[in-house]
């Protein structure tokens, strides 16, 4: 037993003296990969495949397209030798790397699915690897946050991008895992905002990011129990999940779901063909949902939860008001 602990222990030793330094190496191997040109992430992860953040469409054979992450696996015919691995290692240290620099620190917050990004305790710059001091690649830092691990892997080991969904939004609060918006549009949703999340298929619920993550990767139409407290009551259900139309990198109002998508300050940007009998055009701006004044998406999500009829929203076009109802 004693000598299996000592050879456990070299081993140990030997791969956190390999996996450790000033992240040089693992700068060079950024600068070599070509893995940061003209400030778009091509990471090479596999034979012949790079992983691409771009909010634009790349000039390149795509072999798939996550638009809520703006993450897209390509071809790579040069084929970069040496990839960098997402696996999981022991993590020695952990650092923001791109062409010129390296800062060291840690994630303090994770990422909570596709709405919050996970944060660094230091300022970093975008784009950016954050890698461990083995070179493998542990998150993309992107102007909106940190993209981890877990959400990149899903994406390039599954042929599915397709997210699920419960219809509500969560966040942390004094250790208890909130509602804090529930989509009105979505069929049979008996959530309502500023629920406690207790139980989700018969386990605790205590962190925001792991609920998320495991809501967001499951299969579209699974059935799923769940127990949450609302006021001061228990209650326990069961429910089925839906497809995912909004989040991350893409509009996320729960008007998503009705076809109607919108940029940051609001005006409409994409309108798909099930929302043309409500007389929007592109451009037209949200201004109020059932009678409160809205400013971000996030005020249009929270204004429309728990509205279980019809949602009236007030639009403006070239300084003409006009209402349209939702349901």
């Amino acid at each position: 037993m004693s000598r299996l602990f000592i050879i456990l222990a070299l081993l140990f030793f030997n791969l956190q003296a390999t996996c450790s330094g000033s992240y040089d190496s693992c700068k060079r191997k950024i600068v070599d990969s070509k893995s940061i040109q003209n400030q778009i992430l091509q990471i090479p992860v596999a034979k012949n495949q790079r992983l691409v953040f771009s909010t634009s469409k790349p000039q390149a054979k795509i072999m798939k397209h996550d638009p809520f992450l703006c993450l897209y696996l390509i071809e790579d015919k040069k084929d970069f030798r040496y990839p960098f691995g997402l696996n999981n290692k022991p993590i020695f240290g952990l650092a923001s790397v791109n062409n010129r620099y390296a800062i060291a620190g840690k994630i303090v917050k994770n990422q909570i699915g596709l709405n919050v990004f996970a944060s660094f305790n230091k300022s970093l710059f975008a784009p950016a690897l954050l890698i461990n001091s083995c070179c493998d690649l542990e998150a993309i830092v992107t102007p909106r946050g940190i993209i981890e691990k877990e959400y990149l892997q899903r994406f390039i080991q599954t042929k599915n991008i397709d997210y699920s969904d419960i219809g509500i939004r969560v966040k942390n609060e004094k250790g208890f895992v909130i509602v804090s918006a529930n989509n009105p549009f979505m069929k049979d949703n008996k959530f309502q905002k500023d629920d406690c999340i207790l139980e989700y298929d018969g386990k605790k619920v205590k962190k925001a990011s792991l609920f998320m993550k495991k809501v967001l990767f499951c299969k579209v139409g699974s059935l799923h129990s769940v127990k949450i407290k609302r006021n001061t009551k228990i209650f326990k259900f069961n429910l089925k999940t839906h497809k995912r139309f909004g989040g991350g990198y893409i509009s996320d109002t729960f008007l998503e779901q009705k076809g109607i998508y919108f940029g940051k300050d609001l005006h409409i940007s994409k309108i798909e063909q099930k929302s043309q009998n409500y007389g929007l055009l592109l451009g037209d701006k949200l201004i109020q949902v059932n009678g409160k004044i809205v400013d971000t998406q996030q005020d249009v999500m929270e204004s429309i939860s728990n509205f279980k009829d019809i949602s009236t929203l007030l639009f403006e076009r070239e300084n003409f008001q006009f209402f349209v109802q939702i349901n």
